[in-house]
């Protein structure tokens, strides 16, 4: 295997989602003990926001979820406090009509790490917003039916938004969106809005997201190799993140981004 030429810090998995989210399975506990047993230094739970979304099922957290995974997160972190460093952090799915009540929300707690994506578009026929990262046979449909340039245009003009008005820290899995939708892809053509959404990370100071969930589903990490150069000639750190909703998850595929 090819050394992977970019420096990401595989000791520390930057993205874990548990129970919480009610999509993703296993306790906080069982996590942490997994990137133990895995020789990590660290983890960083990175638990679902969301506001103003209308949609068949919750796969976010409310508020009360919040306070019990900062209380959780608060014990384990004086448990393994001699064994890992646990952070508490929160993926944020943007949602321009909801910015101010994201920005509340964010502001009530301290945060270790703000990661910054968008999962959910207003569906242009009305009804429950449009996943446009999800693996659902009536998902796929529905982002199929609203058409694959007009989704990916929303994307990327949104997540530029996201980064300019949110206090994130890292931008997550880049190009994850309509990555279950076989007859759409983001390639070279969608080259100037990701240079200026990277121009918007390196503004604000951010991460990248290398996010080794792709690897099973494609072949390659979230963001695509291409994209990595790109965020590499801007100078703009990498993190990487196992995207883990299952507590076997952690630091999957990490192996692949080693360069020595």
């Amino acid at each position: 295997m090819n050394a992977f030429p970019y420096r990401v810090p595989v000791l520390s998995d930057g993205h874990v989602h548990t129970r919480y989210c009610h999509h993703a399975s296993g306790e906080m506990e069982e996590y942490v003990r997994c990137a133990i047993d895995k020789g990590l230094q660290e983890i960083c739970f990175l638990e679902h926001m969301e506001a103003g979304i209308h949609y068949f099922e919750s796969t976010w957290l409310s508020e009360a979820d919040f306070d019990i995974y900062f209380a959780e997160g608060k014990r384990l972190q004086e448990t393994y406090r001699k064994s890992i460093r646990v952070l508490l952090g929160v993926e944020v799915g943007y949602s321009p009509d909801h910015a101010e009540e994201l920005l509340q929300r964010l502001g009530q707690r301290q945060w270790d790490r703000i990661g910054v994506s968008y999962h959910f578009m207003a569906n242009p026929d009305g009804g429950h917003h449009l996943n446009i990262v999800s693996r659902k046979e009536e998902n796929i449909r529905a982002v199929s039916q609203a058409g694959c340039e007009k989704v990916l245009d929303n994307y990327f003009e949104t997540l530029t938004e996201a980064v300019h008005t949110l206090p994130g820290t890292v931008l997550c899995h880049l190009d994850a969106a309509l990555r279950f939708q076989p007859d759409c892809s983001i390639d070279h053509r969608r080259l100037a809005q990701i240079r200026t959404l990277l121009a918007a990370v390196k503004k604000n100071n951010m991460s990248l997201e290398i996010n080794t969930s792709g690897f099973p589903i494609r072949g390659e990490q979230f963001p695509a190799d291409f994209i990595l150069e790109e965020a590499a000639a801007w100078g703009i750190p990498f993190l990487a993140g196992s995207d883990a909703h299952k507590p076997e998850d952690v630091g999957r595929e990490f192996q692949r981004l080693q360069n020595n």
